[in-house]
């Protein structure tokens, strides 16, 4: 069911449902960019539909909202360990279609893969999920070939005008703040029907026949290992642990969960000073097996969502789609010359 209500009146609504969620959207942090002078938009709290950037895709995903940079998951002395407070609100969080298919991913690493993360699922379970539309692509995006411009397992999808904002509800007690203060009308979601990128994914694909390829070496020069794709990724949910010892004791402290990224120094290191991939090429190698084949073996779809947030921060402008159909020509050549052999 779809409604129509006054732009202050569901800023109203907001304001009733922060009394027991925190809101979190796309916000635009002016001069706040890498350079001067220069914009970032970063989610964040808000408190009215106005604060929310419609226009502009995020630089950084909402990820960080599920799965904090830096989480403390308990915290220990010499004889006992208590496990960290839960938040006591719940989230709202406004995102558009690839993110929240980014969302499924998660829930498969941190819910299914085996066992169900405890910090991750207090985090789930108590938060709601806002459709925003996407009417036009943003550069840079490739979400159509990777199936997920559009989705329906959203709780509520809103678009708002200068005057009013257009809700599609399916979450009751949004429904009932509503009611009353609005108008039924017909609400659809805006989905993006066409990128200017495209990708070619090859398929079936084994380690034994990417090893080799001289693609991976242009990597090695180009990559500077910072992971600031992996950071703004919202399907990355690599981590590491950091212990944080008190200086007042020496023996009280706390864990931390960490972002980690496959791509910088000291991901693969091992007891004995084992490290595995050490080059760039490597790294890059895995990151896009694991994005666009790995994955897929294990849980039947990719785990690229086409955001193309990669290609957007990378300072060495390095296109992850450009990677994947490079991947895809070199497969189909290392095939035609093992034919004819």
């Amino acid at each position: 069911m779809g409604y129509q209500i006054k732009t202050e009146d569901f800023d109203a609504v907001l304001k009733d449902l922060s009394q027991n969620y925190r809101i979190f959207a796309p916000r635009l942090y002016a001069g706040a960019g890498a350079f001067s002078d220069t914009d970032r938009v970063e989610y964040g709290e808000i408190g009215s539909i106005g604060d929310i950037e419609f226009d502009k895709k995020s630089d950084f995903s909402f990820k960080e909202v599920l799965f904090p940079q830096s989480e403390v998951l308990f915290y220990f002395t010499e004889d006992e360990v208590k496990t960290a407070s839960e938040e006591p609100k719940g989230n709202i969080i406004f995102l558009r279609s690839c993110d929240l298919h980014a969302v499924r991913r998660f829930d498969e690493i941190y819910l299914k893969n085996d066992f169900e993360d405890l910090y991750y699922a207090r985090l789930r379970n108590k938060t709601k999920f806002i459709l925003m539309g996407c009417p036009k692509s943003f550069e840079n995006c490739f979400c159509v070939d990777m199936g997920t411009n559009t989705c329906d397992a959203y709780d509520a999808y809103v678009k708002a005008d200068e005057d009013f904002v257009f809700v599609d509800s399916g979450w009751e007690a949004l429904t009932e703040k509503l009611e009353g203060k609005s108008k039924v009308v017909s609400v659809t979601p805006e989905f993006v029907q066409e990128n200017p990128v495209h990708v070619e994914i090859p398929e079936g694909i084994e380690l034994k026949d990417v090893l080799g390829l001289p693609m991976w070496e242009e990597y090695n020069n180009r990559c500077i290992a910072c992971g600031r794709c992996n950071f703004v990724c919202p399907t990355c949910t690599c981590f590491t642990m950091q212990d944080i010892f008190y200086q007042e004791n020496g023996k009280v402290g706390e864990r931390r969960r960490v972002w980690a990224s496959c791509h910088v120094d000291g991901y693969t290191d091992m007891a004995g000073g084992h490290c595995f991939r050490n080059s760039k090429a490597e790294r890059m190698r895995f990151k896009v097996m694991h994005k666009v084949n790995d994955y897929k073996k294990r849980f039947g779809y990719h785990m690229c969502v086409g955001c193309g947030r990669c290609d957007d921060i990378c300072p060495e402008y390095i296109s992850f789609s450009g990677c994947i159909n490079k991947l895809n020509n070199a497969i189909k050549e290392k095939e035609t010359d093992d034919n004819e052999e």
